[in-house]
């Protein structure tokens, strides 16, 4: 079970307060019951990721025995309480892994159920880019980036990370397993990228995983696609 929190901080005193964040909330979690592997991160601008970081927007990722237990502690636990009062809007996805292969941070996870997604899906990808392949993979990045925003199959996705140009994470909401692959296969900047990263072996770490959607809570004022297309799988 994965909970994935984003939080909104629009004043330059709560922004400065959440970086601090960045290491006075791993205290938190490292004494917390039931949580496995977890990850505080902050965001890119833009569609998917940029290397220009949004300092508004960050990310609390973390994995759970089962759902009641990972909404009793986004709900409850102190240190997502202190976001949530700080933050002008607040939004978690609670997410039901299908897939997932690769790794991250040298551990793997996400443990995948094997069973197909009928219906909405949620996808994430995870990277550490190798120093010396930084500039082109960067520079692949605003084709990559026009390509999703104008996809008119994806509900919603942010870029996020743990560190700013090396470590990458996007994650995104699709209508059906089939949309996304559509995306993914398409003759166009993603697919040229992938083939790009396979043939120079660019990365360091890489991960892939997908998710079925279990529920939401909180708001997000830019997850108009998403709240219909939730809605309509109702």
């Amino acid at each position: 079970m994965v909970s994935l929190s984003l939080f909104r901080f629009e004043s330059p005193r709560n922004r400065l307060w959440v970086f601090g964040q960045m290491a006075a909330a791993r205290l938190s979690f490292m004494k917390m019951d039931d949580v496995g592997f977890w990850k505080l991160c902050g965001s890119g601008s833009g569609h998917g990721f940029t290397p220009i970081p949004n300092t508004a927007v960050w990310a609390i990722l973390a994995t759970w025995p089962d759902e009641e237990t990972a909404r009793k502690h986004v709900e409850a636990a102190p240190v997502y309480g202190r976001w949530r009062n700080r933050a002008d809007e607040s939004w978690t996805l609670y997410l039901a892994p299908s897939s997932s292969r690769g790794s991250w941070s040298g551990q793997t996870p996400f443990e995948g159920n094997g069973e197909p997604i009928d219906g909405p899906l949620a996808a994430i990808t995870r990277a550490t880019i190798k120093t010396r392949n930084l500039l082109r993979f960067w520079k692949r990045v605003p084709d990559i980036q026009n390509m999703i925003g104008s996809d008119p199959n994806v509900a919603f996705k942010i870029g996020i990370g743990e560190m700013p140009w090396l470590h990458q994470v996007t994650f995104s909401v699709w209508p059906d397993a089939s949309s996304m692959a559509a995306f993914a296969r398409a003759d166009g900047p993603h697919a040229k990228a992938i083939r790009a990263v396979r043939d120079g072996n660019w990365f360091k770490e890489e991960l892939y995983a997908r998710f079925q959607i279990l529920g939401t809570s909180g708001h997000w004022k830019n997850a108009g696609a998403f709240d219909t297309l939730e809605r309509s799988a109702a």
